[in-house]
């Protein structure tokens, strides 16, 4: 019996110490508290990260005494999403750590290398990102602070992240002390793409019509006139300049963006249910990604006043939301209501350019029933045909999208909004959340950064 024991016991740590290996090794080396990083940086020259057509993003290049140096050959264009080493981690450099610190060589080359002192090449992290597609959304964000994040909605692949304002992360070690200091007030180091957290503006007006479709099985009989304004119980919700739509259905109060209408809207609404959906989209959640996201958040209660369900029913009041969340749910919308699980590391290759571990799509889940999903894009192709996104009608593929302008103080200009995606049938679609800061209308500011993104991904399969 003791023996019996004793067997069962020590195939459960077998089991145990394969299960680790496959599965909690990479987790456990990548933690920031384990030492033994520090071992492997004495034993392996740390890997290339490299964009999807093999562009090199990152490298490490070693002088005549040894001296090691991490260079990033664009600059401040991939910044924030490939990271720095220096002073930390942060981006693909510290998601990807385990795989750029792991020399996949041939067994006997590494040994002789042990034998010699000389330091083994490290694996070649092989994003999915695309060059021309980053210098697109970077140019088209220009001088302004904000972020964009592009995505193929089909598979998850993150094509493109930018956030500014930016730095140059090969200058990171002599600006450091700056950057970090009480007098840089303007969170250089932050990614605003996953990190930043905005109020939604009238992007968010998606979620609160998907409620108000929901609850009303009427829904398509919708009427509402506008006159410039609506007021409830006393409070008075402006439209954009207070401009007067007249009389509107549904898909016609989205298209123009009708603040009047969704104030209305809002103050119908079963709040339980309304948190319920929102949470369903994830809200007040934890995003999927290893990049490190801010949790957005959708703060509202049923015996909230007025006020605030008609505020929080147009996205202003207390929510507020990421870029990057914005482009998950845009992207759940596109695929017929699922989220497939965002990835950036397509597969990564030993310094010979053997393929060592691959990255495959899989579902996250649905956010939202396929019904819900085609509801959406069809109002949202609205917004494009004549709406508030007309810009982007009329295109060689069909796009479909929301506008928003997110006031936030009254003594700036909004942040500007837009989300969305495109739909060509010889390509993938392709899904972009594009948010401009203190700047003004998504209309105007906004929407342009997404129909270039849009152009030059179709353009370069014509």
């Amino acid at each position: 019996m003791v023996t019996y024991s004793f067997l069962a016991l020590f195939l459960s740590l077998m089991g145990y110490f394969v299960y680790f290996q496959l599965y909690l090794s990479e987790d456990f080396i990548n933690n920031s508290y384990n030492t033994r990083q520090e071992l492997f940086e004495d034993e392996v020259i740390r890997g290339e990260i490299v964009a999807s057509d093999g562009e090199v993003l990152a490298r490490t290049s070693v002088d005549a005494e040894g001296n090691e140096t991490r260079e990033y050959p664009y600059e401040n264009l991939f910044a924030h999403v490939v990271g720095y080493s220096t002073a930390g981690k942060t981006g693909i450099e510290s998601t990807a750590n385990f795989h750029l610190l792991r020399s996949s060589a041939i067994s006997v080359e590494n040994a002789a290398n042990d034998l010699t002192g000389e330091k083994s090449i490290g694996d070649t992290v092989v994003t999915t990102l695309d060059c021309a597609l980053q210098q697109t959304a970077y140019d088209a964000l220009g001088g302004y602070d904000g972020a964009v994040v592009v995505m193929e909605p089909e598979t998850g692949k993150i094509l493109a992240m930018v956030s500014k304002p930016d730095f140059d992360p090969n200058e990171l070690a002599r600006d450091w002390e700056y950057l970090t200091s009480e007098d840089s007030e303007s969170s250089v180091l932050v990614n605003r793409a996953t990190q930043g957290l905005y109020p939604p503006g009238s992007t968010f007006k998606l979620f609160t019509m998907l409620e108000y479709m929901h609850e009303n099985e009427d829904y398509e009989q919708y009427s509402f006139t506008c006159g410039g304004s609506y007021t409830f119980d006393n409070k008075t919700i402006h439209c954009h300049n207070n401009k007067k739509h007249g009389t509107m259905d549904l898909k016609q109060a989205l298209a123009y963006s009708c603040n009047s209408a969704f104030a209305e809207m809002g103050t119908s609404l079963d709040v339980e249910r309304f948190v319920e959906l929102c949470e369903d989209l994830l809200f007040n959640t934890s995003l999927p990604t290893k990049l490190g996201a801010a949790k957005s958040s959708f703060v509202l209660g049923a015996g909230d006043p007025p006020e605030d369900v008609m505020a929080t029913a147009i996205g202003q009041g207390k929510t507020l939301v990421s870029p990057y969340h914005m482009a998950l749910v845009t992207s759940a919308i596109c695929n017929r209501g699922v989220l497939m699980t965002p990835y950036v590391i397509d597969h990564t290759v030993n310094y010979k350019g053997n393929v060592v571990k691959s990255f495959e799509p899989k579902e996250y889940g649905a956010l939202m029933t396929e019904s819900d999903a085609e509801f959406l894009k069809d109002y949202m192709h609205a917004v494009t045909s004549y709406g508030t996104a007309d810009e982007l009608g009329g295109q060689s593929y069909a796009a479909y999208g929301k506008t928003g302008s997110a006031e936030f103080s009254a003594e700036k200009s909004a942040h500007a909004w837009f989300v969305g995606f495109a739909h060509r049938a010889d390509m993938p679609d392709i899904a972009v959340a594009v948010v401009v800061e203190n700047v003004g209308t998504g209309s105007e500011y906004a929407v342009p950064i997404a129909k270039k993104i849009f152009d030059a991904y179709y353009e370069s399969n014509p």
